[in-house]
């Protein structure tokens, strides 16, 4: 497998994740308001649900192409999860609310992410 075919594979992936996750986080302000960033949180335990249900996917359907794998994780997967937008999220809650919502925000953030991967990889266990 070339190299270069796996880094377009990581390309396109990344384009797919950072559209879809500018979709969610545009949809979440439309619905939501622009008052918690309900965005990024969705995509970071919806991202992380689905990496556990890839991670079960991908374990059980052994070989698959490194350019594949490359596409789901790194890309796209990777390019829908953000961490740097959740650190300016926590610290812009932090600075234009209080610390208990920048507090309960990072909370969530990473319990919620964390049982969104466990959750992920139990309905794959079942279901795939």
């Amino acid at each position: 497998m070339s190299g270069g075919l796996v880094w377009l594979a990581i390309a396109a992936g990344g384009a797919v994740g950072a559209m879809a996750r500018h979709g969610v986080s545009r949809a979440a302000l439309h619905l939501l308001g622009p008052n918690f960033p309900w965005g990024t949180l969705a995509v970071n335990i919806s991202g992380s649900f689905a990496m556990g249900l890839l991670i079960v996917w991908l374990s059980r359907h052994e070989p698959q192409s490194i350019a594949l794998r490359a596409f789901l994780t790194v890309g796209l997967l990777g390019a829908f999860t953000t961490f740097s937008t959740f650190s300016l999220d926590a610290v812009t809650l932090y600075r234009d609310r209080t610390l208990m919502i920048a507090g309960a925000y990072v909370a969530a953030s990473v319990m919620l992410s964390v049982f969104g991967l466990i959750g992920g990889i139990a309905v794959g266990r079942q279901a795939l």
